[in-house]
């Protein structure tokens, strides 16, 4: 069976007056800033490596990076219409807003443990009135008054409550990471899916442009088969052709419409909101020529959640010392000051002065074991917290490696196909131009048209993919929250 016994000793002293117990109390109050119990946090050393594994080529250099371009990463993309986007995102996003009361509440917390390291005071105040029997007693009646205050602080002399304090501080720079982390993902969101909208736009010009050119293929061939210089084969070749290219309309204008509704939820607006504003076609946002990526030691003073996870092991660590000051006795101090008297009209009389000074001592000295086993917990707490840590530092650089490697590889896969689309143009005109001349079948026309539709509609995804592997770049090397959100998060 677990069982606690606490020795509270109750020292009477109220012959003292309160200034003879204000030395003793200072020396408390010094003893209690010097003996803190539990481990000192120091941040974790992390290996780093030196550079990134990916070569610096197409376009990325290793240079530091710039603190104020990556804090506006997408102003270097130059277009005013995402950055209308990202500031409405910035004032009307749900989640962001959920983050901020994150802060609140974790400042209030913060403020709920300083405020156990001092005194507290109670007022009160009582009027009563009682009538004994007169079988028992005198059957008189009496009145009783009374006002006062009590006060009670417990001495912090092993630290317990510093380091409560300490936590909570810690804690409250993690949800302030936290929210600065909800802040880089959100602005990569609506990036992301404004590049995906303008991508869907862009793919729709090419099959409606395409769309157009085998109506015209089409037609010409009907005009050549009522002229009898060629077959129905030719007729019905080129009409499913036509169908086959305008069946994927239907699927890009859904995801068009789809990527606007997104759009709107972002910005803490109604689905369908943004269809007028996001209704004119324009080009994919172009990335620069050349784009910074740093060193890997920059990820540790840049990605909000590596610095979540740092600020979550230091809190777990000063729980360790709360814990451990469970150990330990607790003292505190016991005051009051107030009025009695039998009659309200001599409440405030010399005579109804009231005074009491006292002290206590509580010391657990059998619990079972469950202080220690409490310690044990918040030490083995603390160590999944430095593992968390560990893997956020993993997961960040690996972010950032295929970040790299996709931004690259995206850009030599968007020069093929741009080279292969003015292929296929000139070969398309070249068809047509045989195929009228009778050097060559319909079939090798449709073909032709074909590969260019579908190598047209490639360059555009790839053109969109460079761009969002650009933002997912930026993402990953924790762009995107110094200018717009400050460290006083109120």
């Amino acid at each position: 069976m677990k069982c606690k016994q606490a020795m509270n000793l109750p020292i009477k002293i109220a012959p003292i007056r309160f200034g003879a117990l204000l030395p003793a109390a200072l020396m408390w109050f010094i003893f209690a800033g010097c003996a803190v119990v539990g481990p000192d946090y120091m941040a974790p050393d992390t290996p780093m490596p030196e550079a990134w594994h990916t070569p610096a080529k197409s376009g990325l250099v290793g240079e530091h990076l710039n603190k104020g371009a990556l804090a506006d990463w997408w102003s270097i993309l130059d277009d005013p219409v995402l950055t209308n986007l990202v500031e409405s995102a910035i004032a009307g996003n749900l989640g962001l807003k959920e983050a901020r009361a994150r802060v609140r509440e974790a400042r209030a917390r913060r403020g709920i443990s300083e405020a156990s390291r001092f005194p507290t005071i109670d007022a009160s105040g009582s009027a009563r009135s009682s009538r004994s029997s007169e079988e028992t007693g005198s059957g008189s009646e009496r009145e009783l008054y009374a006002a006062g205050f009590d006060a009670a602080w417990e001495l912090d002399v092993f630290g317990g409550k510093k380091r409560a304090v300490e936590a909570a501080g810690a804690e409250l720079q993690a949800s302030e990471e936290d929210l600065r982390d909800v802040l880089v993902s959100l602005l990569a969101e609506v990036a992301l899916n404004y590049v995906e909208l303008r991508s869907f736009q862009t793919r729709l010009s090419v099959a409606e442009a395409n769309l157009d050119a085998q109506k015209e293929t089409y037609n010409i061939t009907r005009w050549r088969r009522q002229a009898g210089l060629t077959t129905q084969l030719d007729v019905e070749q080129a009409k499913y052709s036509l169908e086959q290219t305008r069946a994927q309309i239907p699927g890009l204008q859904t995801g068009l419409e789809q990527a606007k509704n997104r759009l709107a939820v972002l910005i803490g607006q109604h689905p369908g909101s943004l269809r007028d504003a996001l209704a004119e076609r324009k080009a994919i946002p172009v990335t620069p020529l050349e784009v910074a990526v740093g060193v890997p030691a920059d990820i540790l003073r840049r990605r909000p959640d590596v610095r979540k996870a740092e600020r979550r092991l230091a809190a777990q660590t000063a729980q360790i010392g709360v814990a451990t000051a469970d150990l330990y006795p607790r003292f505190s101090l016991l005051g009051s000051i107030g009025l009695e008297a039998l009659s309200l009209g001599n409440l405030f009389s010399l005579g109804s002065r009231t005074h009491g000074i006292g002290a206590t001592v509580a010391w657990p000295l059998f619990d079972a074991g469950a202080i220690r086993s409490n310690i044990e917990v918040q030490s083995a707490l603390q160590e999944q917290a430095l593992i968390r840590y560990e893997a956020a530092v993993l997961g960040a650089l690996e972010d950032v490696e295929n970040a790299l490697v996709a931004y690259a590889k995206e850009q030599r896969r968007r020069q093929s196909l741009t080279e292969a689309t003015e292929a296929a143009r000139r070969a398309v005109e070249l068809a047509q131009k045989q195929y009228s001349s009778g050097l060559i079948e319909f079939g090798n026309v449709l073909i032709a048209q074909r590969s260019l539709l579908s190598i047209q509609d490639q360059l555009a995804v790839s053109e969109g993919g460079v761009t969002s592997n650009l933002i997912a770049l930026y993402k990953s090397l924790g762009g995107g929250w110094k200018s717009l959100l400050p460290d006083n998060t109120n």
